[in-house]
């Protein structure tokens, strides 16, 4: 018998919602107990679920009810299981399960109670228990049902284990809409995009959340190209486009750097009226964020009728990685008195904030407040920011010091900290001590052997310099191509160091010797130091102009309209040449320049940068 057959509900039943208080809940309940209805079986159980179900706040209320109710239904019971399923106490649903299984009244458990079980473990990430609940199913025979097959492959994605789904899937004959799109959704989310893909080109239907679930896929999994053709495809088929798809697009943006197409689909929200949820509403901050308009993001934030903490912390991370420590310290202060909680993240952005305006005194009295005021225990990453804040104030004593009393084993985040500030301040002595140790926590770190031998080229002592790449070469590391990214009319371009091959590169490679030209006259001069030493002074200049940032530079120079600034992200550090061309370039070109590097934002305007010399 189905449990969640359609009842109509009691009008008194009806009269509880989302927004019942408990007062007005124990009116309701006297009212039922005064007209004698709740001696019917089914309107207890109507009671029951519609407690359960409507306000989590209610939950333990309908625990009590159940509690002096001598043969609840299965329907009771099963609300009672989904409800806890959902709530923060998922666990507590294998107490209703129990209470099936020991009924004296003929209760079997049905599909519904093991699609809610499967869903319970998936809550838990409790692996163990899964396979209790799988087995249990089998041998009550629902392993066939559709709605415990689709549950089966949400539990055993939720647990990470892929190769569950795969063996669930496969034993399904004829999957339906449901199966295949918890399916696509699985291999999504565990990095096998590419069956996702084969199985979401063969389904013969795909509702918007088959199409949700595989551009999702691709935003996750480090492919937002394909993500954003993709949403293209959705739009000319007609499929229904929703907030949910908004975000995975905003992702895909917001990865790329793509602030063209970002605002398109901005755009895209306002104009089909889209509910602008929490979720959207904070990703279209990140996405703003980090293609650098800071501007909007504030604009989208205060705009906002509803914020949660997330949606705090990402306005605050994206001051700080703007460069506006200040700023984010100030909205930092709004969020307390507003009295919104921060948690880990939040503090992760309010140390980045001190340290690009070099607080050093107000990142030590946060770090303090994390767990003395708020509870939360530092983590490696906010260890990591410490050492930053002390390298970047170039206190590397002190750094050195907070690094040997950290309360676990330093991570790789802090010696690489502490290695940066070394380069920045010339400390080699130092600057070994933390190579050494990052190496010995990461043999494979191409990232340590470079900085090493670069901080060697600094000071031309070529022998190390030869050392280092020699081992680099022994342990079959090489550092990884630099690419640079720029978005012009909402087409992104991608350039590698030393690549000829785009369309347009003649008048690139024109556009790079004028501004070779205009640098010269302007007193520039390359800083050849981290190149290979064994080629002649010319050849190292032509190789540093190769790089793919100065490439990507002279694109967007002959591509956008004067006025527009030239944003592009790149995958590594930016290097200390391309930073100073930056500069002279915004200079002498009178163009504003946005790079997005592996660690931080550099604004070059006139002249100056953002980061203000340590990057």
């Amino acid at each position: 018998m189905n449990s969640f057959r359609s009842v109509a509900k009691h009008p008194i039943i009806s009269l509880i919602d989302s927004v019942t208080t408990l007062k007005e809940l124990k009116q309701i309940h006297s009212q039922l107990v005064l007209n004698n209805l709740l001696k019917n079986p089914h309107l207890l159980g109507q009671f029951i679920a519609t407690i359960a179900l409507n306000n989590p706040d209610n939950l333990d209320y309908s625990n009590q009810v159940l509690d002096q109710c001598d043969n609840p239904t299965l329907f009771a019971l099963n609300s009672m299981i989904r409800a806890h399923s959902k709530s923060s106490t998922p666990q507590n649903s294998f107490r209703f399960y129990k209470k099936i299984l020991q009924s004296n009244h003929n209760l079997s458990p049905d599909n519904y109670t093991f699609n809610f079980l499967v869903r319970t473990c998936a809550q838990l990430s409790a692996h163990g228990t899964g396979l209790a609940v799988h087995g249990a199913l089998i041998k009550h025979g629902f392993e066939h049902d559709p709605h415990v097959q689709s549950g089966l492959i949400f539990m055993y994605t939720e647990l990470g284990c892929l190769s569950s789904c795969h063996k669930v899937f496969g034993k399904i004959p004829e999957p339906d809409l449901v199966c295949q799109t918890a399916m696509v959704s699985a291999c999504s989310k565990c990095g096998d995009i590419g069956f996702a893909r084969e199985l979401f080109d063969v389904m013969s239907m795909r509702d918007h959340i088959a199409w949700n679930a595989m551009i999702a896929g691709y935003a996750q999994c480090g492919q937002p190209r394909e993500a954003l053709s993709l949403f293209h495809l959705m739009q000319m088929e007609g499929v229904w486009v929703n907030e949910v798809s908004m975000v995975s697009v905003l992702s895909a943006c917001t990865h790329l750097g793509a602030l063209d197409q970002g605002r398109w689909a901005h755009a895209y929200i306002e104009r089909n009226k889209l509910r602008m949820t929490v979720t959207l509403g904070t990703a279209l901050i990140d996405m703003y964020a980090k293609c650098g308009n800071v501007n909007k993001a504030m604009e989208v934030f205060w705009g906002m009728k509803e914020k949660n903490v997330y949606t705090w912390t990402s306005a605050i991370g994206g001051l700080a990685m703007n460069g506006l420590g200040k700023k984010c310290l100030e909205l930092f202060s709004l969020m307390k008195h507003d009295g919104i909680h921060p948690n880990e993240i939040t503090f992760v952005s309010v140390l980045r904030g001190c340290t690009v305006a070099g607080l050093v005194k107000e990142g030590c009295e946060h770090f303090e407040s994390m767990g003395k005021v708020y509870g939360i225990e530092p983590q490696l990453e906010h260890y990591g920011c410490m050492v930053d804040l002390y390298g970047r104030a170039g206190r590397l004593d002190e750094a050195l010091n907070f690094i040997n009393n950290m309360p676990m084993k330093p991570h790789s985040g802090a010696w690489g900290a502490l290695l940066n500030a070394c380069r920045m301040y010339k400390n080699m002595k130092l600057g070994e001590l933390a190579s050494r140790k990052l190496v010995e926590l990461e043999d494979k770190n191409h990232c340590a052997y470079v900085l090493l031998s670069n901080m060697y080229a600094d000071n031309k002592n070529w022998e190390e310099v030869s050392s280092v790449r020699e081992i680099m070469k022994a342990r079959g590391l090489a550092k990884l191509p630099g690419c640079s990214v720029i978005e012009v009319g909402g087409e992104v371009h991608e350039f590698f160091v030393g690549d000829n091959s785009h369309p347009r590169y003649d008048e690139i490679e024109m556009m790079m010797a004028e501004i070779s030209k205009r640098l010269r006259l302007a007193g520039y001069v390359a800083d050849t130091n981290p190149v290979l030493f064994d080629i002649e002074e010319e050849e190292k200049e032509d190789a540093l102009f190769k790089h793919s940032e100065k490439v990507a530079i002279a694109f967007g120079l002959i591509t956008l309209k004067e006025g527009v600034p030239i944003r592009i992200v790149k995958n590594l550090r930016i290097c200390w040449d391309c930073h100073e061309v930056a500069k002279k370039i915004s200079e002498t070109f009178k163009r504003e320049i946005i790079v997005r590097d592996r660690n931080r934002f550099h604004h070059f305007k006139d002249g100056d940068c953002s980061c203000k010399g340590y990057w």
